[in-house]
């Protein structure tokens, strides 16, 4: 057994404690409480006193595509037209792009991640194989949802669904006591409503975890309102047959059966107030994804109505394609600033709401609550710990304020995932860094080439 103490403790589920400390007993907390206390009580215990830092649950990243980290940078240019965005990011990733090359990128998304403190991943994944091979391999906990392909056409939905469910049940059989597996139906334009209700009959009965991308854009709006926008367009290009519900996402995947899978619904931007009824009533949850929503344009999505609405939510990151940096801090401090700065907000929003976001909250939205998300006695030890100590920091008379106004990845010393360290003072422990960095070059040169 060791302890492991720091000048500040944050249990998430109950108030900071100074000088606190956590027993770790292999993969599980042992105890939380005062140094002084836990000293006594497990004297033959080894203590690492990590000194002016904080210590916290892993955070968790309930939103991320880690295999198309190789493109950070490569679609900026066009992400002020959604349609252009989507179609490049589609040809890059499945045109230019070999296995090899996403196997390399979601490693690097992995290894990005647990260098800045995540220690649990939502990921979901076109070739989900390479998701799941990342976070396996980096050491991490996580949920691999298998995404579906462009699947709008209801007349191709049992073979569309059994392609879907292949893919899944290799994953599954590979899922380890860190890694599960799910499913993402990608979003209510590419998924046709017969598919939606093939899936949600499926994870009814097998306890499948569902998320899907819901409510994100302006556009998406108008194509599921009034079967108008450039969505259409790429209907029409190529022949799918598809009808517009006349209402809004979520009330559409409502239709389909799909939120009795009690799924994870990433941005919700466009909801309306029925719509947050809705998800609350059918137990889903959601992705806060506040930067990626920003990077867009896409719009503010309610957080702090979300919150007062008892909805399980999370921050996600999303891809580095559409954020660039996967930092856990930074996207707690933007949550922040975001709810505090929309015109039509409810109420202020604290670092103590974005910090139980980005922990236990996002662990709820996972289905994971039970397991991670708060340190707490029984629970996996999954912690990162944060240092204090920087100029820039100090004075520290808030230690939530101070993690979230003034503290980013950067500051992350140790990332501890079921007891092991896999990040250790600016290391990588699990996986040699140095090999990575002209393997993603050669990706990036291989883009920069290519004719899309």
């Amino acid at each position: 057994m060791r302890i492991l103490t720091a000048k500040y403790l944050l249990p998430i589920s109950s108030d900071p404690i100074e000088n606190g400390a956590v027993a770790i007993d292999g993969t599980v907390i042992k105890d939380v409480g005062s140094l002084d206390d836990l000293a006594k009580k497990y004297p033959e215990a080894d203590v690492d006193d990590v000194g002016n830092a904080a210590i916290l649950p892993g955070f968790v990243n309930c939103h991320s595509h880690l295999e198309v980290t190789a493109l950070r940078g490569a679609l900026d240019s066009v992400e002020h037209d959604f349609y252009t965005w989507l179609i490049t990011l589609t040809k890059l990733r499945g045109e230019v792009l070999n296995d090899d090359d996403i196997e390399t990128a979601a490693l690097a998304g992995a290894v990005e991640g647990l260098s800045a403190g995540v220690t649990c991943f939502g990921d979901i994944g076109r070739f989900g194989r390479a998701g799941f091979k990342a976070l396996t391999t980096a050491g991490l906990r996580g949920v691999l949802f298998q995404e579906t392909d462009f699947s709008a056409d209801g007349r191709t939905a049992d073979a569309d669904f059994e392609k879907l469910k292949s893919k899944f049940e290799d994953l599954r059989a590979q899922s380890t006591d860190l890694v599960e597996v799910g499913i993402s139906p990608h979003a209510p334009y590419t998924v046709s409503r017969e598919l939606f209700e093939r899936i949600a009959r499926f994870a009814i009965d097998e306890k499948i975890k569902i998320t899907i991308h819901a409510a994100e854009s302006r556009e998406e709006d108008d194509l599921l309102r009034n079967g108008a926008g450039f969505f259409t367009t790429i209907y029409e290009k190529f022949g799918v047959e598809w009808t517009s519900p006349m209402c809004s996402s979520i009330e559409f995947l409502a239709q389909t059966g799909i939120l009795e899978t009690r799924p994870l619904l990433a941005h919700c931007i466009t909801v309306s107030d029925h719509d947050i009824d809705i998800i609350r009533e059918t137990g889903s949850s959601i992705a806060h994804c506040p930067k990626s929503n920003a990077k867009f344009g896409h719009g503010y999505a309610p957080f702090e109505r979300f919150l007062d609405s008892k909805i399980a939510i999370g921050l996600g990151s999303d891809s580095v394609a559409s954020n660039n940096t996967c930092d856990m801090l930074e996207e707690a401090r933007f949550a922040a600033f975001a709810a505090r700065n929309r015109p039509d907000k409810s109420r202020f929003i604290s670092a103590r709401d974005v910090l139980r976001a980005s922990t236990i909250g996002a662990a709820a939205a996972l289905g994971l609550n039970e397991k991670i998300g708060s340190l707490e006695k029984g629970k996996q030890a999954d912690l990162v710990v944060i240092r204090l100590d920087r100029p820039a920091q100090q004075p520290v008379t808030d230690v939530e304020a101070a993690l979230v106004f003034s503290s980013g990845a950067h500051d992350v010393i140790k990332t501890i995932v079921a007891g092991r360290e896999v990040y250790r003072d600016g290391q990588c422990t699990t996986v040699d860094e140095k090999e990575l960095l002209p393997r993603l070059q050669a990706i990036a040169d291989k883009i920069g080439n290519a004719s899309v």
